[in-house]
């Protein structure tokens, strides 16, 4: 048991750096501005999600896939419909979908590490108060402003302290900060001044971006165990219609016409 908790976390460590490296090289890349290259990395990255999928549950593997197929909608609606954020290019850039899918499985892969599980709360009291401060800051001396930065705050607050998937939600923290922190200082997506949907200033990034990928990741969560769920029932429904059928008051029907 041992020998496999330590082979299960060696797993986990391997697909965190991987992400962290993979995220800053694949934007310093782009930062280069050339879509086909652009075009390259999407490619690249697909190649590094399936690899690492290669070595986890068929469950993880559903999650993954339905994080990546609500992640990509929700870019199209939120830069591509409302430009709430504008990329480089003024498209979705082809390593998007499977970066999403990196992300959901990294914030997984942390949670269950058994650094998250043995330090959960000061890992959960250390994220709380970092991003507290910078949501403050956000909205009393930051040059732009940033009130859409603490409402996510605020929402991230109870999904961390009061929801089913705790340790997730704190390691999408470490993700999405990584990413959002690296991406708009390159230039690949800039976050407009005042957020079209609720008509208030936002940071670039806002403070509290992590929220977002929360979103993501419970849809992940629940929608794969739903899924999952309905799956069972149909498997089980031949059976229960061929009990169905060959129950008495059929017979009697049958044997009346």
């Amino acid at each position: 048991m041992f020998l496999q908790a330590a082979r299960n976390s060696i797993h986990d460590l391997i697909i965190t750096a991987i992400t962290f490296a993979g995220i800053a090289g694949c934007l310093y890349l782009d930062s280069f501005h050339d879509l086909e290259l652009q075009n390259a990395l999407g490619k690249c990255a697909w190649v590094v999600l399936i690899g690492l999928l290669l070595w986890e549950s068929n469950l993880v593997r559903l999650q993954v896939l339905i994080a990546v197929a609500f992640a990509t909608a929700g870019e199209h609606f939120a830069s591509g419909m409302m430009h709430g954020y504008i990329y480089y290019f003024h498209n979705i850039p082809a390593y998007i979908p499977p970066g999403h899918g990196m992300v959901y499985l990294t914030a997984v892969a942390m949670a269950r590490s058994p650094l998250f599980q043995l330090w959960q709360k000061p890992v959960t009291w250390g994220v709380l108060l970092v991003m507290g401060l910078w949501s403050l800051w956000g909205v009393t001396f930051a040059e732009r402003g940033d009130w859409v930065g603490m409402l996510l705050f605020l929402v991230y607050v109870p999904c961390v302290l009061w929801g089913r998937a705790p340790l997730v939600y704190l390691a999408a923290f470490f993700v999405t900060t990584h990413l959002e922190l690296i991406g708009t200082a390159l230039k690949t997506w800039t976050w407009v001044p005042i957020d079209p949907v609720l008509s208030l200033p936002q940071g670039n990034p806002p403070s509290g971006v992590a929220a977002w990928y929360c979103l993501v990741d419970a849809v992940a969560l629940f929608g794969a165990g739903w899924l999952l769920l309905q799956w069972q029932r149909l498997q089980t429904l031949p059976a229960a219609l061929r009990q169905w059928l060959s129950a008495p008051e059929w017979v009697h029907v049958a044997a009346e016409d």
